[in-house]
C-alpha cells in the first residue's frame, strides 16, 4: 500500500502558481539580456558604419587631384592622418594604429597612371550589457578603396627641320607664284636666303636673294609654317596639360649643317614660345658655300647628326609619376620633309632618314617615343637637281619616315595642309598613347 505524500506537498503541487513566477522572472531575465546584446550589436553596427566612412574620406584623400601631385608616400600618410584624426572622435572605439594600414600604390599603363589607395583597419566597439556575459567588446573591420588616374609627366624634345629644302613655299599657290617669278633660274620654288645671292646670278630684282623675294612677293615659306605651329604647340602643351591635371616640359633644337639648340628642357611653356618664335630658314652664303671661304656642296641636312645629338641630350626616361625618384616620359617629336643631305667618307650623300644611319631605332630601344610629322617632300618635275638626285628615291621617303615613328604617332601633311594643326594632333596622340612599349 502506498502511502499518500504529506498534505503540504500536496498542497504545493495542487498550486503552480509558484512556478510560473519563477519561469516568468527567469524568461524577463533573458529577455533583457538579449534585448541588451542587441542594443550592444546595434551600437557596433553604427559605429562601423561611421568609421567606415571616415575610411572612405582617408581612402579618397590620398587621390584628390592636389595629391596626385604628390608622390605615393606622400599621399599615403595623408590617408593615414585623416583617418587617425577622424577615428579618434568615435567614442566607445578602442583601437591600435597598427590595426590601421594603407596600402596601394601608383602603376603606369595604357593612358594614365592609376593610383590605387586602400585604408583597411580593425577596432573594438565597447559593449555594455554584453559585458555582463564575459564579453566586453566586439570586434569591427572594414576596408575601402579609392582610385583615380592622371596623364604622367612628359618632356617633349622638338627636332626641327631648317635646312634649305624647308624653304619651299607652303602652298601650291605660293610654289607657282615662284616658279613664275624665277624664271632665269628654270623656275625654282624655293625661298633659300643667301647672304651673297649675287655669285649666283639668280636675275631676281634689286639682286635679292629668293627668301627676300618670297617676303616681296607675299609667299609663305613651309618653314614660316613650322615656326607659327611650334609656338602654337606651346599654347597648346600648357592647356592640355592643365585639362590632364599633370605637367609637359619641352626643349626645342634645329636642324640644318648642325644642331642648334633654342632652348633646352623647360617647363616655362611661355618661354619656349618666344624661343620658337626665332625658328628661321638657314643662311648661306651662296650655293655650295656656308661662307666664303667653307663650301659644302649644299650638304646642309644632316638628320642623322641631328637624331644623334637628341640621343644624347635625352636623358633615360621615366614612369612620369610623381614617386621620389622617378622622371617624367619622354617624346621625341621630328618635323621635317625625312631626307638626309649630308657628307659620307667625303662624298655628298642623299636618302630618306634611317637609311645611312639608324638612329630611330636605338632611341626607341630606350622607351623613348618618337612622333614623326613628315613634310611631304615634293616632286619638283621641273628642276633638274630634283629628278637626278630625289626622284629615284621619291617613294621610299615616307615609308621610312614612318618606321622611324613609334606606332601610332605618324603623320603626314602634304602641300596646302595645315602644318599647326597637325603638330596638335600629333601631340595629343603622343600625349594618350602614354607609355607604348615598342
Amino acid at each position: 500500500m502506498i502511502s499518500k505524500p504529506p498534505t503540504t506537498v500536496r498542497r504545493f503541487a495542487i498550486n503552480g502558481r509558484g512556478n510560473v513566477a519563477v519561469i516568468s522572472a527567469f524568461a524577463l531575465l533573458v529577455m533583457m539580456i538579449a534585448s541588451g546584446v542587441a542594443v550592444d550589436y546595434t551600437m557596433a553596427a553604427r559605429r562601423q558604419d561611421q568609421i567606415n566612412g571616415i575610411a572612405d574620406a582617408a581612402a579618397l584623400s590620398a587621390v584628390t587631384s592636389t595629391m596626385m601631385q604628390q608622390s605615393w608616400g606622400k599621399a599615403k600618410s595623408r590617408a593615414r592622418k585623416v583617418f587617425l584624426a577622424q577615428i579618434a572622435a568615435v567614442p566607445g572605439v578602442t583601437y591600435s594604429p597598427s590595426q590601421i594600414t594603407v596600402s596601394g600604390g601608383d602603376t603606369v599603363g595604357g593612358t594614365n597612371i592609376t593610383r590605387t589607395a586602400v585604408v583597411t583597419y580593425t577596432a573594438s566597439s565597447d559593449n555594455f550589457f554584453a559585458a555582463l556575459l564575459g564579453m566586453p567588446n566586439s570586434t569591427i573591420h572594414g576596408t575601402s578603396t579609392a582610385v583615380s588616374g592622371q596623364a604622367p609627366k612628359t618632356d617633349f624634345y622638338l627636332l626641327l627641320d631648317t635646312s634649305p629644302s624647308m624653304e619651299i613655299a607652303a602652298t601650291t599657290t605660293g610654289i607657282n607664284t615662284m616658279v613664275a617669278n624665277t624664271s632665269s633660274q628654270g623656275g625654282c620654288a624655293f625661298g633659300c636666303h643667301e647672304s651673297y645671292p649675287a655669285a649666283d646670278h639668280l636675275g631676281n630684282p634689286y639682286g635679292e636673294d629668293n627668301y627676300a623675294l618670297s617676303r616681296a612677293l607675299g609667299v609663305t615659306l613651309r618653314l614660316d609654317l613650322v615656326n607659327a605651329a611650334t609656338q602654337n604647340l606651346m599654347t597648346t602643351a600648357q592647356t592640355t596639360a592643365t585639362q590632364n591635371n599633370t605637367s609637359y616640359r619641352a626643349a626645342i633644337y634645329t636642324m640644318d649643317y648642325s644642331v642648334n639648340r633654342l632652348i633646352g628642357i623647360t617647363g616655362n611653356l611661355t618661354a619656349a614660345k618666344t624661343a620658337a618664335a626665332n625658328i628661321q630658314p638657314l643662311e648661306v652664303y651662296d650655293n655650295n658655300c656656308l661662307s666664303s671661304y667653307n663650301c659644302n656642296q649644299d650638304e646642309d641636312s644632316y638628320l642623322d647628326n641631328g637624331l644623334s645629338a637628341l640621343n644624347s641630350a635625352m636623358p633615360d626616361p621615366g614612369q612620369g609619376t610623381n614617386n621620389n625618384g622617378d622622371t617624367p616620359q619622354e617624346v621625341l617629336m621630328i618635323v621635317s620633309d625625312g631626307v638626309v643631305d649630308e657628307a659620307i667618307g667625303g662624298n655628298r650623300s642623299m636618302a630618306p632618314i634611317n637609311t645611312l644611319a639608324d638612329w630611330c631605332s636605338t632611341i626607341k630601344a630606350r622607351n623613348i617615343r618618337i612622333a614623326f610629322l613628315y613634310l611631304t617632300y615634293n616632286p619638283l618635275p621641273t628642276n633638274a637637281f630634283y629628278n637626278q638626285n630625289i626622284a629615284p628615291f621619291q617613294s621610299q621617303i615616307a615609308a621610312d619616315a614612318q618606321s622611324c615613328a613609334s606606332t601610332g604617332l605618324f603623320f603626314e601633311v602634304d602641300t596646302d595642309g595645315d602644318i599647326s594643326a597637325a603638330m596638335t594632333q600629333l601631340f595629343q596622340k603622343a600625349v594618350q598613347s602614354a607609355r607604348l612599349t615598342q
